[in-house]
């Protein structure tokens, strides 16, 4: 199964339970099952939950998969939009493809679906590259 470095110590992807299915260069396809726990009051996926699993795709995304070491891309601004919800046990996916970039900005469009293709989010994110910051 494929992974990405940025997942690395990403307690909160690995508590979202994401999958990576493809991770390359500027394209990325990662999935998480809806868990009752990942519910809100009205019974479907918080937009929180699905907010964030697209965040994680996005961050594959702009960040190489083989990275050099000297840098990383953050993310300087995001929109969503829902379009439908997501129900208790369906598995969402999330594809990210990356738009442009232009010295150290650019532009990533992550899709969220059911597995079944239906269309639940779209979200554009805007990034950043800035040096790689060592953990503390």
């Amino acid at each position: 199964m494929p992974h990405h470095p940025v997942l690395t110590g990403d307690r909160a992807s690995e508590w979202l339970g994401i999958t990576v299915q493809r991770a390359d260069p500027g394209h990325c396809v990662i999935s998480m099952l809806v868990r009752d726990e990942m519910l809100n009051g009205f019974g479907i996926a918080h937009g929180g939950m699905i907010f964030a699993l697209a965040d994680s795709c996005f961050a594959m995304t702009c960040n190489d998969p083989d990275p050099d070491g000297t840098s990383m891309t953050v993310a300087q601004g995001v929109d969503i939009n829902f379009l439908s919800s997501a129900q208790p046990g369906q598995t969402l996916v999330a594809e990210g493809r990356q738009i442009a970039t232009t010295g150290r900005s650019g532009l990533c469009d992550i899709t969220v679906t059911t597995q079944e293709g239906d269309v639940i989010a779209q979200f554009r994110g805007r990034s950043r590259t800035v040096p790689l910051r060592q953990k503390a």
